[in-house]
């Protein structure tokens, strides 16, 4: 089969496809043909940095999600043929990942799928809509009656959330920092420039889903109604930890503060997403779709940070 494997640190120009054996199937795991995947921040800072730490398989074939149809099922209890999605779990760092025409997956993160989307749809889906719709149930409690601000928005996860607490009835505030990226949130109720500093400027906002990150985090929770409560789901600030941090002094009184991260789907949510989805008639926002044969512009794009919404890659 035809894979990408990373041994060392990889510019997105040096991507190419390796002819490598179809991976032999064991109990416990799943053989999934691959149709699509979806590509994701962290597939870039895993060939460009990651992978030199000792805890990454090396040689490794990236990618921590995908969707396709089960090949060979193993003693998993799924059917050949069955479409199926899976994500994280350790894919594409602990073992190999959805970079592939193949991909070996562990039974536990792989699910079934029913949806009415076409492929290249369904690859924008699994961890993009399971990080925004753990944030926003999960992490933040949403309720249709709430005022949502979405905090670095123009991204894949920004829009999903978005589409997500649209769709739920949901007022939404969406923030970007490039004035040029404003008409992208035509479909919120308020988009708004930032510049760093939010608080101050408005009153009433209920849930925040921090995607900035600590960068903009202590001004986030200053915007916050009594009772509120952030979600810090992204980094795209480029700050990953707050030194000094003091709870007592920086989260407000009858403020909360949590986080989400994605590593523990389970079948029960991903089949409330994909149900969602059908129900809402939505389809996921996506930005570009790349053939496998040109998975090199497709990291090439990925690097850029220039595609407004999730790229995909069918195989």
């Amino acid at each position: 089969m035809k894979a990408v494997v990373l041994s060392g640190i990889t510019r997105a120009g040096d991507v190419t496809l390796s002819e490598v054996a179809v991976p032999e199937v064991r109990p416990g795991w799943v053989l999934v043909k691959v149709k699509a995947f979806g590509m994701n921040h962290s597939e870039q800072i895993l060939r460009l940095h990651e992978i030199e730490n000792d805890y990454i398989q090396k040689p490794v074939i990236p990618g921590i999600e995908c969707v396709g149809e089960v090949a060979d099922a193993s003693d998993s209890g799924f059917k050949v043929g069955q479409k199926v999605a899976a994500l994280m779990g350790g894919m594409g760092r602990s073992f190999n990942g959805s970079y592939a025409e193949y991909a070996l997956l562990p039974v536990h993160h792989v699910f079934p799928v029913e949806s009415r989307l076409p492929w290249a749809m369904l690859g924008a889906v699994p961890e993009t809509y399971f990080t925004a719709w753990g944030s926003l149930f999960e992490g933040l409690n949403l309720k249709s009656s709430d005022w949502l601000l979405i905090r670095g928005a123009t991204c894949a996860l920004g829009y999903a959330a978005i589409q997500i607490a649209k769709a739920y009835g949901c007022r939404v505030m969406a923030t970007t920092h490039r004035a040029e990226k404003l008409p992208l949130l035509a479909g919120v109720d308020e988009a708004v420039l930032d510049t760093g500093k939010l608080s101050g400027n408005l009153a009433g906002v209920t849930k925040a889903l921090e995607l900035v990150g600590p960068r903009t985090l202590l001004d986030t929770l200053q915007c916050m109604k009594k009772g509120g409560i952030v979600c810090n789901t992204g980094i795209l600030g480029g700050v990953y930890t707050l030194n000094g941090f003091d709870p007592i002094k920086f989260i407000p009184n009858g403020v909360y503060l949590t986080g989400f991260h994605s590593n523990w789907p389970t079948r029960e949510v991903m089949g409330e997403i994909f149900a969602f989805l059908d129900r809402k008639m939505l389809e996921p926002c996506m930005g570009a779709v790349y053939d496998f044969k040109d998975i090199r512009e497709a990291c090439m794009a990925l690097d850029s940070g220039k595609i407004n919404g999730k790229i995909v890659v069918t195989v």
